[in-house]
C-alpha cells in the first residue's frame, strides 16, 4: 500500500511538472525576472509534496547574483504600495528578512524599477502581483486553461489548481531568490557537538546555500529545500529504516491521523521531525529495528503536536505550528495518543 501510494504521488509530479514547467517557460519568454522550472524528474527540489493533493513550487527569479548579508538596519516607512506611514513596519520574525537590491553585486535593471523595488526594498508582495499577471496571461496563451485554473487567495500569494489522470492538485507557486553561495547567519547549525549529520555532509549541504521566498507582504522567507534534500536522500547510507519509517507516518498521516486536501500537519512537518530525531538518535542500532524506530518517531510528532510547537530544523528560534489552528492540531494529537496506546496493528 505504501509503495502504491508513493507510485500515486510520483504519477501526480510527474504531471504537474510538466504543466508547470510548459507554463514558467512561456512566463520566462514573457519576463526574462522570471526562470522556467527545470524538468528533471520527481526529485528536483524545486517541488514540495505537502500532501497528495497540495504541492509547492518555487519558480527562481534571474538577475541577482553575487549576494552578501546585509548588516546596516534602517526603518521602513511605506506601504507595499509604496504610500509613506507615520509609524515603521514591523521587523521580520527569525524566518524571515528584507532584501535589497543592493545586496547583490550584480542585478538586472528590472530589479530596480518600481513594479517591484521601494527605496531600494526588493518587495515580495509587488513581486507576487507581477507574477500573479503573467501566470493569468500565460495560462490563457499555452491554452492550459482546461488544466489549470487560478484559486482565489486572501494575500497575493499565487495558487492554482491542476488537473492530473487522477485528481486535482492545488499548487502554490512561489517566486524565489536562489543564494547558492552563502549560508545565512540565522541559521545557527549544526549545533556544537552533534553526532548527525557526519562533518563532511555538513560542509556539503552548506556549500548549497539557501532560497528567499516571495511568500509575506515585505518580507523574503528563508528556505533550505536543497539542504533537505541532500539529508532526505542519504538517510540510510548505514542500512537503517529511517526512509521506511518516513513513508509508514506519512501514509498514516494521509490516512489516520490528519488526512483532507489541507492538513495542518504537512510531510515538511513529518520532515522535520525525522531529521530532529535522527539528530538525538545518530547511531546505527538506532535505526535497525523497525517497531522500535518508527514509535520513537510517533511519540517526537505527538509530543509536538500537543504541544503546538516543533522546532524549524535550521532556524531554532521558529515555531512551524505557531499559526496552525490549534484545535486542528488538538484533534490530531488526540489520534496520535489513540495509535500509542495499541500500535501494534502497522508493525507487523
Amino acid at each position: 500500500q505504501v509503495e502504491q501510494r508513493h507510485y500515486l504521488v510520483s504519477k501526480a509530479v510527474e504531471e504537474v511538472q510538466k504543466i508547470i514547467q510548459q507554463l514558467t517557460a512561456e512566463i520566462s519568454y514573457k519576463a526574462t525576472r522570471f526562470q522556467a522550472i527545470s524538468n528533471s524528474g520527481i526529485h528536483n527540489e524545486n517541488i514540495k509534496v505537502l500532501a497528495p493533493s497540495q504541492f509547492l513550487i518555487t519558480v527562481p527569479l534571474r538577475g541577482l547574483t553575487g549576494y552578501r548579508e546585509c548588516q546596516v538596519r534602517h526603518w521602513r516607512y511605506y506601504t507595499v504600495h509604496g504610500a509613506k506611514l507615520l509609524s515603521s513596519v514591523r521587523d521580520p520574525e527569525e524566518l524571515h528578512q528584507w532584501l535589497e537590491v543592493e545586496q547583490f553585486s550584480k542585478s538586472l535593471q528590472q530589479w530596480h524599477e518600481t513594479d517591484v523595488n521601494v527605496e531600494g526594498d526588493l518587495v515580495p508582495a509587488k513581486v507576487l502581483i507581477v507574477f500573479r499577471e503573467l501566470v493569468e496571461k500565460s495560462i490563457i496563451s499555452c491554452n492550459l486553461s482546461s488544466k489549470v485554473t487560478m484559486l482565489e487567495s486572501f494575500s497575493s500569494v499565487v495558487r492554482v489548481a491542476v488537473e492530473t489522470s487522477e485528481s486535482q492538485v492545488e499548487v502554490e507557486l512561489v517566486p524565489a531568490v536562489e543564494i547558492p553561495t552563502c549560508w545565512p547567519q540565522k541559521a545557527h547549525w549544526p549545533r556544537c557537538l552533534k553526532r548527525w549529520p557526519s562533518q563532511e555532509k555538513v560542509q556539503c549541504i552548506k556549500s548549497l546555500g539557501f532560497d528567499l521566498l516571495a511568500r509575506s507582504n515585505y518580507h523574503w522567507q528563508l528556505c533550505f529545500s536543497r539542504a533537505e534534500h541532500v539529508l532526505m536522500e542519504g538517510l540510510d547510507e548505514d542500512g537503517g529504516c529511517r526512509m521506511k519509517c518516513f513513508r509508514v507516518m506519512r501514509q498514516l498521516k494521509e490516512d489516520v491521523w490528519c488526512a483532507g486536501n489541507k492538513p495542518v500537519i504537512t510531510a515538511y512537518h513529518l520532515q522535520t521531525v525525522l531529521f530532529w530525531t535522527c539528530e538525538k538518535y545518530p547511531r546505527t542500532k538506532d535505526w535497525r529495528c523497525f517497531p522500535e524506530a518508527f514509535l520513537r518517531l510517533v511519540q517526537k510528532l505527538h509530543k509536538c503536536v500537543s504541544q503546538h510547537f516543533l522546532k524549524h530544523y535550521f532556524v531554532k528560534n521558529t515555531n512551524l505550528l505557531k499559526y496552525a489552528n490549534t484545535s486542528d492540531l488538538d484533534l490530531v494529537a488526540s489520534k496520535l495518543a489513540v495509535f500509542l496506546e495499541n500500535p501494534v496493528f502497522c508493525l507487523d
